[in-house]
Order: structure tokens, then sequence, then C-alpha cells
């Protein structure tokens, strides 16, 4: 009866809980919000600064009292606090423009499928301390595949492959569960760094991650170009320590990247290998489904159907695909309660 008073004034919400942004959608009104997962923290009085979108434009340009941190690392929680706050924050600004005094909303929230159960928990607890009533977790290909409507409930093979800022998960998905599933701890985070060590070697010059960032999407690719990019990198000289700047191209960051694409076809083809042959018929009927900020990398659905000889297709909204699966499934709550994990 309480549960059901507190209802009344609270929104229900889907996250999409991620290493580089969170999103939340509400039920009823869509996504409300986008905003990167980043605190800003004061570390002389233990007080939080800024979250989200104000906490990012700081990274970098920070006194040293004050530090800017990721309370997510690889798609689990490495800091519980800063991410219950983070949570709370997003709570409370959803029910701002409404007259609830205490929030209390149902929270479904996508998680890598690789996580343990601890992991599993850490997430649960920060977000009941964040201020949910119920908090239920959904594995995040199959929140994504939710959002891109692949036929998951039918006796029918869907291959997603999620590549966030933290986590890269690949899953075969028939009858409503996930048949077989692989979850890497290699990303968009990855490639930056891979650009950022590239640019040390290569050009002696010292650049960050939000330069690495602004690189990958402005040319990065994977696969050869019709047509050459550019970008004007302006870092540190790595010799003198003044400023420096250069112009790089999308040749540069391919081989930059390299390595860890490398790592997720491998993966793809490993996943596809082990699937059951009855299936394999739908992946070639269908094709694989490519969501996640690093399924907009330049020519990387090419590469994957080159190296499985499937079709691929990139999602139309691939970065909100995973919240907007948490989205259908708030909308829809007892039909999708078998692929939810509330039990802790």
């Amino acid at each position: 009866m309480f549960k059901k008073f507190l209802s009344t004034f609270s929104k229900d919400i889907g996250i999409d809980l991620g290493t580089a942004n969170t999103l939340v959608y509400v039920k009823g009104r869509g996504i409300v919000i986008n905003e990167p997962s980043v605190v800003a923290i004061n570390n002389k009085t233990g007080k939080i600064l800024a979250i989200g979108e104000q906490a990012k434009r700081m990274i970098g340009k920070t006194p040293s009292h004050i530090i800017a941190v990721k309370p997510l690392t690889q798609g689990v929680v490495s800091d519980f606090e800063v991410t219950e706050q983070m949570l709370k924050y997003f709570i409370q600004k959803i029910h701002k423009t409404t007259f609830s005094i205490l929030p209390k909303p149902r929270v479904v929230i996508g998680i890598p499928s690789g996580v343990t159960e601890v992991e599993k928990k850490a997430v649960y607890d920060a977000a009941l301390s964040a201020g949910a009533r119920s908090v239920y977790l959904i594995d995040e290909p199959m929140a994504a595949a939710i959002g891109a409507r692949l036929p998951i409930q039918e006796a029918y093979g869907s291959v997603i492959v999620d590549i966030g800022g933290g986590t890269t998960e690949i899953a075969v998905i028939s009858l409503g569960g996930i048949v077989i599933s692989r979850s890497l701890r290699v990303a968009g985070e990855r490639l930056n760094q891979e650009i950022i060590q590239y640019a040390r070697n290569e050009f002696n010059i010292i650049i960050g991650e939000r330069t690495a960032e602004e690189l990958k999407i402005a040319i990065g690719s994977v696969y050869p170009l019709k047509q050459n990019l550019s970008f004007r990198i302006r870092g540190r000289d790595l010799v003198n320590g003044l400023p420096k700047e250069l112009l790089a191209n999308n040749n540069h960051i391919r081989f930059a990247v390299s390595g860890t694409v490398k790592i997720i076809l491998r993966n793809i083809r490993d996943v596809l290998e082990d699937t059951p042959p009855e299936l394999m018929a739908d992946f070639m009927e269908r094709g694989i489904c490519l969501v996640g900020g690093g399924s907009l990398l330049r020519g990387l659905d090419q590469l994957i159907a080159k190296e499985t000889r499937i079709p691929v297709f990139i999602e139309e909204d691939p970065l909100t695909t995973v919240v907007r699966g948490t989205g259908i499934v708030l909308e829809h709550l007892d039909e999708f309660k078998e692929v939810l994990d509330s039990d802790f």
C-alpha cells in the first residue's frame, strides 16, 4: 500500500549506466538525460562540486585539490559512494519539475553481461541508496536487442554487438534468453588510450583524453576510406615541453586503434564459432546488429562483414539503443520479467 502511494509521486526510470555516459529514460516521456558519467570532487572537503556535463568540462583543467572522476570503470562500479551520488543527482533532476517531496521510482538498469554477482550487487545497492524503491537489472546486450526491436522472444537467432565506453558486449539471443555471450573490457576508452599512445610514439606529442576522443569522432576509421579525412592536433611537445600542433589523418587513427579492433573481431568470430549451427542460417538472413558509440567508427560494419561473411547493419540511433531497451521493459514490465534480475 505504501509503495503504491509512493508510485503516484515518482517517475519510473530506465538507466544505461555507462562508463562514458549515463542515459536516463522516463516512463511516458522518453529519454530525458544524456550526460557524461563524471563527478567533480573537492578533495579537501569531500564535497561534490559538479556532475555530468559540467564535471566533464573540468577534466584536465582543475587545481590539485579538485578531481574529476569517473565512478564506473569498464562498465562496473569502482566508487560506490560517488556512483550513489551521481544516481541520486539524476533521480532528483528528473523529479525537479514535479511536486515530489520524496521520489521513490522503480528503476531498470542495464549492466554488462560479464559482471560478477558482487559487481551486480554494487549497482543494485547504489540505486537503492540513491532513492529507488525497486531495482531491476538487465544485461546490456538483452536491453540493446530489445531497444533495436529484434525478435528476441521468437525461436530465431539474433546477434548483437554493443561497443560502449568501457565494455564490448557480443551476444547471441533466442527465445528470450542469451544463448552465448562475451563481455570484453575493451571498448571506446581503450581506443582513446591507443590514440594517446600513438600520438606520443609517432609524433612526440602529448594529448589528453578529450583530444583523443575528438580525434576518434572527427576522423576515426578502421577501414580504408575513399577520401582522406584530417584533423589538427594540439598538445605538448614531448621533447621541449612547449605547445605543438600538427595535422593527423584517418590512416593514423586506423593504425592507432588496430590492436583493440582485432581483439573485438576475434571475439565476434569466437562467439559465432561457438553458436549452435541451427542459428547460423538466421544470422545469414538477418545479419549482425551493431550498437553503441563504437559502432560509429567509420568502416567498422564493413570490416566485421568482411571478417565474418555475415551482413552487418548499424542500429538507427546506436548511442541510445540500450536505454531505449530499458524504457520498453519499463513500459511492459510483466512481459519482460524473465529477462530481469532483482533477487539480491
